[in-house]
């Protein structure tokens, strides 16, 4: 009784009170007024994305370059732990559980869709051909820049949890070797609370953006013509329940869930490969992108179309690095605590092996499977796509294109739900830690303190939902969310790297 009364009074109610009253205040505003809601996020949008889009540029190609430096460097040989441990969990198991709470359902929307989104857009007529380009943006989007905000801020977590031993799970103590003294004052809460709205708004995104896909399958497996928007909203509370279980199970629960994610995933991935008929294309045209995208990193990374000829970085790439920035709130804290026993190095190298590995696969080989059939003449997904721009549909209907369609409908439809639940028993998690003003290492928060925030980060997404928010609204989300958090990321890696050299230095000396 009394240790559940002192774990009570270490609970930080203004992190947990204030952003609970503002997503029921959200959520009020567009269940009430829908249209105004989504004409107000647009305009916020333009601002932060047009206007200031540069920023968040700058942002994430310094932090990928900062993350080849660290690995690189002297501080890549730190062990997150003590010296001599060993790592806690195997490679396969680590990179399972980094790789889908790190990357959502959502992957397996954007791998169908994202060439055929690209390939209607005037930019890649500007660049050349859909050939050349349309596969070239989605492994750009999704690998190296990305996964380098993770890994930078995984490994500064890492060593305030694991070397410092810091018991406070949150942004504002990763600042703390700059803010000092501050850091538990009004700076420090401020920062806290920008950490939480952001991760309530990327899983909002996130949720948003995908589990429509998951409304379309399931109408064509079962044709019942179903609204999409209300078998959208079940299927979130389906996946709200699933998660919320695993959650409570703590990390075994965590652990089992995200080996059947990997397992269905590959499964799928090697399906499509194999079985569906377009392997020689795959591997050919994957080839390509992949070596046009090195190519011409540093010019794809920086690129501002400053005349605005179509506005491309504005529509995608700026939204991207947004998106997962506000992402980096939960992923880099789950990925630096189950990282214990290994080096820097090794979790840096070994994330942008398994992470960026496994997420260029997936999009060579769902986007260039459909592509292929494009390309050849076997069908026209971007007649249908230009003609109602309905992208969830379009997907379906690729998929009925393979052989045995309706056992792949349902094994994508698994899939998803599986990852879901993976990525948001992490988020859960990181943020049921920020509720408390301590927490001691490997110590789980109150299971009541999990189950609020399994519901809260529901929340949003269901209004985002009924308000039916355009995909253009729903990135804007991000967008905005992310600003802030982009000042807090590069004070973040500033103080890590302060400390790290402290630390080496103080070990010299000893």
């Amino acid at each position: 009784m009394i240790s559940k009364i002192k774990k009570a009074t270490r609970i930080d109610w203004i992190i947990t009170l204030i952003p609970l009253a503002l997503v029921i205040a959200l959520c009020g505003i567009f269940f009430v007024a829908p249209t105004a809601s989504n004409e107000v996020l647009s305009k916020i949008r333009f601002f932060f994305g047009d206007t200031l889009g540069s920023y968040y540029l700058i942002i994430g190609l310094g932090i990928f370059l900062l993350s080849i430096f660290i690995a690189c460097s002297k501080y890549g040989n730190i062990v997150l732990g003590d010296k001599d441990e060993k790592p806690k969990y195997s490679f396969f198991n680590w990179g399972c559980m980094m790789f889908t709470c790190g990357l959502a359902a959502d992957i397996l929307f954007y791998s169908f869709s994202e060439w055929f989104m690209y390939a209607v857009d005037p930019h890649i007529a500007e660049m050349g051909n859909m050939q050349d380009w349309a596969g070239v943006y989605p492994i750009f989007h999704w690998s190296l820049i990305p996964w380098g905000f993770y890994l930078v801020l995984a490994v500064s977590f890492g060593f305030m949890l694991h070397v410092r031993k810091c018991e406070r799970q949150k942004y504002s103590e990763a600042c703390r070797p700059l803010f000092g003294k501050y850091t538990d004052g009004v700076a420090g809460r401020l920062v806290d609370l920008l950490a939480v709205f952001a991760l309530i708004a990327g899983t909002a995104t996130t949720f948003s953006v995908a589990t429509p896909l998951m409304a379309s399958i399931i109408d064509s497996l079962f044709g019942m013509g179903l609204d999409r928007v209300a078998v959208t909203i079940v299927i979130l509370l389906i996946t709200c329940f699933i998660y919320t279980y695993s959650l409570l199970h703590g990390f075994k629960g965590i652990s089992i869930l995200a080996k059947i994610c990997i397992f269905l995933f590959f499964g799928l991935l090697s399906y499509v490969f194999l079985f569906c008929g377009e392997t020689k294309y795959i591997v050919e045209s994957g080839m390509s992108s992949l070596g046009r995208m090195l190519q011409n990193f540093f010019e794809l990374s920086t690129y501002t179309d400053p005349q605005r000829t179509a506005s491309f970085p504005q529509n995608w790439t700026i939204y991207y690095w947004a998106y997962w920035m506000v992402w980096c709130v939960a992923a880099p804290f789950f990925i630096g605590g189950i990282s214990k026993g290994r080096t820097i190095r090794q979790t840096i190298l070994g994330g942008y092996v398994f992470g960026v590995g496994s997420t260029i696969v997936s999009f060579i080989v769902l986007g260039n499977y459909s592509m292929g059939l494009q390309t050849a003449g076997k069908a026209d997904f971007l007649a249908e796509y230009t003609a109602n721009g309905d992208a969830y549909s379009l997907i379906t209907n690729i998929i009925n294109t393979m052989p045995f369609a309706q056992m792949v409908l349902a094994i994508v439809l698994v899939t998803m739900i599986a990852f879901y639940c993976t990525s948001f028993d992490s988020i859960a998690l990181t943020a049921s830690c920020y509720s408390y003003r301590s927490l001691k290492d490997g110590e789980m928060p109150h299971r009541s303190i999990q189950l609020l925030w399994c519901i809260l980060l529901i929340m949003l997404p269901i209004a985002l939902a009924f308000a039916e928010s355009s995909m253009s609204n729903l990135q804007s989300v991000s967008i905005v969310a992310a600003f802030p958090i982009g000042f807090v990321m590069v004070m973040i890696v500033w103080s890590f790297m302060k400390d790290a050299k402290a630390y080496m230095n103080s070990d010299n000396n000893h």
